[in-house]
């Protein structure tokens, strides 16, 4: 059985976003505690926060912070996102398609296969994701992992990343596995009415 992964390119690309990312997370941690005032020591956190509160926050603080407290919580789902695409592997097998990465091991049935759709024509390299019949997220046994894949691609979805090496090869084997040789290529966008 064949196994696709990402090309080196795909995942050079996922590495600069990697770091990217880290970058914008270490910047809201340093202007969150720069805003506020606050420390980061564990045995003095939360007096130094009770602290700025009873000062008193105005609002050129307040909308910082809370700016900076999304990006804070938002971006580690972030980097999971992208290590979780670093690591995919997809795998045609006669049980169905085999998704790996990072402990999360699922097989999506042939038959749970309902659409191949295009995420984006307007990209560089178009990505497409399946829409699947139901929720195969339980075959991951462990409930921290079930959260993050699903909150990743959600519960009834699983992306084909662009920078998969072989990745038309890999689409024609699912359509073909699947039944859906014969679909085209729906897209995300609705598309315009004509008019008459």
């Amino acid at each position: 059985m064949k196994s696709y992964r990402l090309s080196p390119a795909g995942r050079r690309v996922a590495l600069v976003l990697l770091v990217s990312a880290l970058i914008i997370w270490a910047f809201a941690l340093w202007v969150f505690q720069t805003t506020l005032g606050i420390s980061y020591n564990p045995v003095a956190f939360w007096g130094s926060l009770r602290a700025s509160i009873e000062a008193g926050l105005s609002i050129s603080q307040i909308v910082p912070a809370l700016l900076m407290l999304v990006l804070i919580v938002a971006t580690p789902l972030v980097i999971w996102n992208l290590l979780e695409e670093w690591a995919a592997t997809y795998t045609p097998t006669d049980n169905g398609l085999r998704f790996e990465s990072l402990g999360v091991a699922l097989t999506y049935p042939w038959d749970g296969i309902t659409r191949l759709r295009r995420s984006s024509d307007d990209a560089d390299e178009p990505t497409d994701e399946l829409v699947l019949r139901g929720d195969y997220t339980g075959q991951i046994r462990n409930p921290l992992m079930r959260f993050l894949h699903g909150q990743a691609y959600g519960r009834q979805r699983l992306p084909i990343y662009a920078g998969l090496a072989e990745r038309d090869e890999l689409l024609a084997e699912i359509r073909r596995r699947s039944g859906l040789e014969e679909q085209p290529l729906p897209t995300l966008e609705t598309p315009a009415l004509e008019r008459g």
